[in-house]
């Protein structure tokens, strides 16, 4: 009690810095994901009238579900391209002005989308969803590379984390400034698209206020005295010292290299094992099967009585239930380690996937089945939210050094948002070919990625940079430890 006490007051201004990046950074991931559905009926009217309005015929059935998924992959779309300049944007630039030029992105998607009513155009609704996927997929990077950075190594896992519990927030805030008394109506609804440029004007002007991430302040601009600067600022201390040797190491290794491009990151034997462990969970935020999840929760939640009227407020209930899984495993995290809560909960998501397959046949035949569903399907939002969803997040600033990491981050976005991309556009293909069976295909993955988890990543809790790249370095270089390469960037490591 006395040292939590103690790390509050001295890490206030950290704190502070870390309410200011998940405000306009994972905040507005879940804004995004979950903000159509509660505007999505008065944006179709809205659409129709358009049409109407404009070549006086009523808008053919085709087109509308065209428009409509444009409107849901066209923010996957954005979002991978944000991803992708994650990486050269926070290099050039810094993870602060990344952030801010980041956050004028946003504000212009809530401006057009304020605007498309009055200019009765649906396409400035399409753009400013593009728009925002872009400001979600470099926000959400930065985000995680700005906060890993300026934390001490005791609580790099704890505040890494708070990405998920933002996130969460995100998807809780969305629905509920989305219902009828605030603003999911056919007056307000452009508001309701435009919300997310609050927090993003927000983030701007706070963080003038912050310093840049150190560790970026010394490896990549080479400003020890800034890096210190920056380092008690953040921390209220001057206890440093074990901090600045591990930069000074990994400031070492970057010496006469330039930072590592995303070609470098997938050709290298030096970070093979770094990049699988980074890609299957990656990958497994998507083919966990949360998708189908949340795409079969409604129907569920039907066959047992719920009136419709109320699924808006079950949608909450799932948002909120992510939301105190994701607190629960921000507290957790440095205790237990991010294998383990990442590893077991891929596996028991798997478990509780493959019963739910189980009793969806039997929904019909025993009304308690559809009730024991319902239990189901919060059961695994828990899991999920407890690992999978926060510690995938987290990987990229937690495996790689300086040089590597902004690529590591445009690949797991890349994978992240390409994948979401391809489920969206495929899963109801596979819903129609496999019914409930649907499932298994995401069991069968859920499980693959704890195995690998638990059986071959090392745990990265209560580590320097350098002592998680010395674990690695020893399943890269397994049985090679003559081979020169190895010697050279074992080498370059420990200087």
């Amino acid at each position: 009690m006395k040292n939590t006490l103690k790390d509050l007051k001295n890490y206030w201004r950290l704190y502070l810095l870390t309410l200011v990046l998940g405000i306009g950074g994972t905040f507005q991931f879940g804004v995004q994901i979950s903000i159509l559905a509660s505007s999505e009926e008065h944006i179709q009217r809205f659409v129709n009238q358009t049409w109407l309005w404009r070549y006086e015929v009523p808008l053919e059935e085709s087109t509308e579900k065209l428009i409509r998924s444009s409107m849901v992959s066209l923010l996957s779309l954005g979002a991978w391209l944000g991803a992708v300049h994650s990486g050269s944007l926070s290099v050039v630039y810094g993870r602060k002005k990344s952030l801010q030029i980041n956050n004028i992105v946003a504000i212009v998607a809530a401006l057009l989308m304020v605007l498309s009513r009055v200019a009765k155009s649906f396409e400035l609704i399409l753009l400013g969803r593009f728009l925002y996927g872009y400001n979600v997929g470099l926000g959400l990077n930065v985000h995680l590379m700005y906060i890993g950075e300026s934390s001490p190594k005791k609580l790099r896992g704890f505040l890494t984390l708070t990405t998920a519990i933002f996130s969460a927030l995100g998807k809780v805030i969305a629905p509920v400034i989305g219902t009828r008394e605030l603003l999911g109506t056919d007056n307000l609804w452009p508001y309701l698209m435009a919300f997310s440029g609050i927090p993003a004007l927000l983030q701007f002007l706070t963080l003038l206020y912050f310093p840049e991430a150190p560790r970026y302040t010394y490896i990549n601009k080479a400003d020890e005295e800034g890096c210190k600067k920056a380092l008690r600022w953040l921390w209220g201390s001057d206890d440093i010292k074990l901090e600045l040797e591990d930069m000074a190491k990994d400031y070492s290794s970057m010496k006469g290299q330039k930072t590592k491009s995303v070609c470098d990151v997938l050709r290298s034997r030096s970070v093979r094992w770094q990049l699988l462990a980074l890609i299957i969970p990656c990958a497994g935020i998507q083919f966990s099967g949360i998708t189908a999840l949340y795409f079969y929760a409604f129907d569920i939640f039907r066959q047992t009585g719920v009136p419709e009227d109320q699924m808006h407020n079950l949608s909450i209930g799932i948002g909120a239930t992510e939301l105190v899984s994701s607190i629960l495993c921000s507290l957790l995290i440095d205790r237990t380690g991010r294998k383990k809560l990442m590893g077991f909960g891929y596996l028991l998501m798997g478990m509780l996937m493959s019963l739910l397959t189980v009793t969806l046949y039997f929904k019909d035949y025993y009304p308690w089945v559809s009730s024991f569903n319902i239990s189901l399907i919060f059961s695994l939002i828990c899991v999920y939210g407890l690992g999978p969803a926060g510690v995938s997040m987290t990987l990229p600033a937690d495996i790689f050094l300086q040089a590597w990491r902004p690529s590591a981050f445009v690949i797991s976005g890349s994978i992240c948002w390409v994948s979401q991309f391809l489920i969206g556009m495929c899963f109801p293909y596979i819903v129609d070919s496999f019914k409930e069976l649907c499932f298994l295909i995401f069991v069968a993955y859920c499980i693959f990625s704890g195995a690998f988890m638990l059986y071959f990543i090392p745990e990265t809790k209560d580590k320097t940079m350098m002592e998680i790249m010395e674990d690695f370095d020893k399943l890269n270089f397994k049985g090679m430890e003559s081979n020169t390469d190895m010697k050279d960037f074992v080498l370059a490591t420990k200087l």
